[in-house]
């Protein structure tokens, strides 16, 4: 729970307020100017829903040149960022456009999820996708089911069944549509736990009611998407914790269904290994022993803690010792630390053949590409040390020292940063939506390139710097990151916790930043 400072909100919903009321005097003006203009749209129906249409035009675009930068190169611990200008004289439109040039600027990255540096050359996996794309071409234009699945396709799930420690997988080729294509057909209208119990292949088909999805109150948007359109009900319980979960379970058992009241015929709590907004890691055992206490499926969305925490990789379950038997449905993607597209579901062979009858991203969408496919295998070889090296524990060890030295530097310099130790997401608390901009312009000056994120995507007053931290960055890197962040953050005014002073024992035991 964020505890956000009394003057901070007051000050955050002044400037929402005052963004609001010039942006309303500015629409009413224009009414009034274009009153008898010529409109070649009398009739129609607007495209644009009015707040959503207002918010971009008076809030968003403001601010544009902060979101959406274009990038010249490889998304290494550099970057070459595409300069932009803005054209507020665009009469056509009406509306203020951010163009692109040819000039690029040279920064430091702390925008992707590049965890573990596979998102550029790499010495073995590289050469291994070329020679892919030489044999299998870049894309199979078809479906898993028709022509889209390859010798690579068939060795990729079973490394990455092995990987997690599942007996089987299913690969997609889109990450977000991994979740929210999957959980419907998981507890949408044809039935999951018969199939789990019989082995039958028939497909046995209820009523939408019945089924109960029981989600963190901060989980992805695919997540949300998935499960609003398995039509089963939905309930929520307090982000990451354990005991609100109990008792949402509890209350829900005992209710029973909407209207009938009879027994769910399945419930399933989905959570995330990571949670990419926050840097929290999941509170999984507790959750676990809830679940297997109350019979709830389990399913664990490990995008971006899969690859990039635990001693060899294995993400969130390795690093809390939880045994992966006890997770029933295990999602990931491959877009963070293997460097590549697609997302996959790991679980017993029964549910893996279930979705290859069942699953629309596997039945009609196109199939992960040959050398993306490639890319995984290669990044997983290397992580494992099968390559021959140990670049793989020498990447995990680099992650985890410079998230947590880069997290405590930030901690020191009075910065609110959310999350937890060994998370390479750490976000800055900006708040006031003014900072949004200020922060964001005031590091790109200085040649770092980061994320910012501001409602809708967070709540209204939550608005934050999101930094992304890789084994590709070196400690010179991560210096100069501090140095310009802590110069941004005194001009801004968001170390909202200033440090203590320091004893002389502790100056001479830390990194001059200065």
């Amino acid at each position: 729970m964020i505890t956000i400072p009394y003057l901070t909100a007051v000050s955050t919903y002044f400037s929402y307020g005052l963004l609001f009321a010039f942006g309303q005097l500015r629409d009413y003006s224009r009414r009034i100017f274009d009153w008898w203009s010529t409109n070649n749209l009398h009739g129609y129906a607007p495209i644009c829903l009015a707040h959503e249409d207002f918010y971009i035009r008076r809030l968003y675009h403001r601010i544009q040149d902060c979101f959406g930068r274009p990038i010249s190169s490889a998304p290494d611990a550099w970057v070459d960022v595409v300069e932009r200008f803005s054209n507020d004289n665009n009469k056509t439109l009406k509306i203020n456009h951010c163009r692109r040039t040819t000039k690029s600027t040279r920064c430091l990255n702390l925008g992707s999820y590049n965890y573990l540096g596979f998102g550029s050359y790499d010495e073995y996996c590289t050469p291994l996708v070329i020679d892919s794309l030489k044999k299998f071409s870049p894309s199979t234009c078809s479906s898993r089911v028709d022509a889209g699945t390859t010798s690579v396709h068939a060795e990729l799930e079973e490394c990455v069944a092995k990987y997690v420690g599942k007996p089987a997988a299913i690969v997609t080729g889109m990450g977000y549509a991994t979740n929210s294509a999957i959980i419907p057909v998981l507890i949408g209208k044809v039935c999951f736990c018969c199939y789990l119990s019989c082995g039958d292949v028939t497909p046995k088909t209820y009523v939408l009611q019945g089924g109960l999805i029981i989600s963190d109150s901060l989980n992805h948007t695919s997540i949300v998407n998935g499960a609003r359109g398995s039509g089963a009900t939905i309930r929520v319980f307090q982000h990451n914790t354990p005991a609100h979960l109990e008792r949402v379970l509890k209350e829900q058992i005992a209710e029973g269904q909407p209207r009938t009241h009879r027994p769910w015929k399945k419930i399933m709590v989905v959570v995330e290994g990571i949670y990419s907004m926050e840097g929290e890691i999941c509170q999984l055992p507790e959750i676990v022993s809830i679940c297997k206490k109350y019979k709830a499926y389990v399913y664990l969305d490990e995008a971006h803690s899969i690859g990039a925490i635990g001693k060899t990789g294995r993400g969130v379950c390795e690093l809390l010792g939880v045994d992966t038997a006890d997770v029933d449905i295990m999602m990931g993607t491959f877009t963070k630390s293997f460097g590549s597209c697609g997302g996959y579901i790991a679980g017993s062979k029964d549910l893996i053949q279930y979705l290859k009858y069942q699953c629309p991203a596997h039945l009609y969408a196109t199939s992960i590409s040959t050398p993306s496919a490639q890319q995984i295998i290669s990044a997983v070889k290397v992580i494992l040390g099968e390559d021959g090296s140990n670049r793989g524990a020498q990447k995990l060890a680099r992650i985890r020292e410079n998230s947590n030295f880069f997290r405590a530097e930030l901690q020191k310099m009075g910065f609110e940063v959310l999350g937890d130790n060994d998370s390479p997401v750490m976000p800055i608390m900006l708040y006031n939506p003014a900072k949004i901009p200020a922060f964001s312009r005031e590091c790109l000056r200085e040649n770092v390139a980061v994320v910012v994120v501001g409602f809708p995507a967070t709540p209204l007053l939550l608005a934050r710097a999101r930094i992304c931290i890789s084994a590709s960055h070196s400690r010179e890197d991560l210096i100069k990151a501090l140095q310009v962040i802590s110069k941004a953050g005194d001009l801004t005014g968001i170390k909202y916790f200033p440090a203590a002073p320091k004893k002389q024992e502790e100056v001479k035991d830390t990194i001059k930043l200065d």
